[in-house]
């Protein structure tokens, strides 16, 4: 069922031609699609030009208001329900093929990402690199102009080079410029008559890239580390887009990482808990002496301040953790069982009759 015209544009039935012309750019404006676009926007425009059709005509509305949505007629004893008012030719020039268009300016060419495996002590100290990277280039025959070399690209005789379509329409707002790409000189104002050979006319060609990188101390699995303008190259003299290496750390033979810590897992035997040890442990920098007490006990943790990794883009470093873990031999000779037979008993511990159990 529709609405009341007056509901529709906000506005009472005295209203003046001038309050309703008002009301009606008011809604206009709002439910236009450069402002509005949302649901319902389009259905909102068209009922709102409908009201405005009728209560602008000084005809139309006396019949309107006398008669209503389905009694009035028109001077051809057509009902409002079924007059075509129109406004479909308004509503395309708002919401159909006008949409405004500038001229297309320099853009960015578009940014791309690889993948880069290193050591953790490569991590953890830094180091340079090289990746092979494929990436759209200017065409090196043509230098980017898409014509064949030793000729020149000709100005578009549909937009005398401007690029750009402008069409002047008339609509109840007023004249409208309407700005469309010109389909002929690819918004560019040219036309390529004789193409490059080597890029068929697009300016473009893929290559491949070896490209060095500068690693800094401290990364971490994922790290990304950006090179400006080692990407994509840009359209109609933008700039390049960035390469963005996301960094995979290897797994260490010896070491796990904790942030900035390294984590190490020291083997000791019995005796060297028991009696107490000075070992010889690895760390990023090289083998280093730690001093184990006597009576260690396994899963003590010992710290060695600043033997992890640097903190990036920062001062000092990470520390190592190095965690102690017994080792039972899985076999003995005969005089290794004696004696440790003897020092069962010394404990109080017989180990013959725990195994006739």
């Amino acid at each position: 069922m529709k609405r009341d015209y007056y509901e529709v544009l906000g506005v009472g039935r005295n209203a003046t031609d001038e309050e309703i012309k008002k009301a009606f750019r008011q809604l206009a404006f709002k439910y236009h699609p450069d402002h509005n676009r949302g649901d319902g926007a389009e259905q909102e425009f068209k009922e709102v030009n409908e009201a405005y059709e009728v209560l602008s005509d000084v005809n139309k509305r006396a019949a309107y208001d006398r008669y209503g949505h389905g009694g009035g007629q028109d001077l051809f004893g057509r009902g409002f329900d079924g007059f075509d008012f129109g406004f479909g030719d308004i509503f395309d020039s708002f919401f159909g093929g006008t949409t405004t268009a500038t001229r297309q300016a320099p853009q960015r060419g578009a940014s791309l990402q690889t993948r880069l495996t290193i050591a953790l002590d490569e991590a953890a100290f830094g180091c340079e690199e090289e990746l092979d990277v494929t990436r759209t280039e200017s065409c090196s025959e043509c230098r980017g102009t898409g014509s064949k070399p030793g000729t020149q690209p000709t100005r578009c005789p549909n937009c005398d080079g401007a690029g750009e379509v402008r069409r002047v329409q008339a609509s109840i707002f007023g004249r409208f410029t309407n700005i469309t790409t010109c389909p002929r000189g690819r918004a560019e104002g040219r036309i390529i008559t004789e193409p490059c050979p080597t890029c068929r006319g697009t300016g473009r060609e893929k290559r491949q890239r070896r490209i060095k990188v500068k690693v800094p101390p401290g990364v971490d699995d994922g790290t990304q580390i950006r090179l400006r303008g080692e990407g994509e190259v840009g359209t109609r003299g933008g700039p390049s887009g960035d390469l963005f290496v996301v960094i995979s750390v290897a797994e260490h033979e010896h070491f796990l990482r904790d942030g900035d810590d390294i984590l190490y897992d020291l083997p000791l035997d019995f005796t060297q808990a028991a009696l107490g040890t000075e070992a010889k442990v690895p760390t990023l920098d090289g083998e280093t002496d730690l001093k184990i007490p006597a009576g260690c006990q396994a899963g003590t943790t010992f710290r060695l301040k600043g033997k992890g990794v640097p903190h990036l883009n920062g001062r000092g470093r990470g520390d190592e953790l190095v965690t102690v873990s017994l080792v039972t031999p899985e076999s003995l000779t005969r005089e290794q069982r004696r004696l440790f037979e003897e020092l069962a008993h010394s404990f109080g511990t017989d180990s013959k009759k725990r195994r006739k159990r």
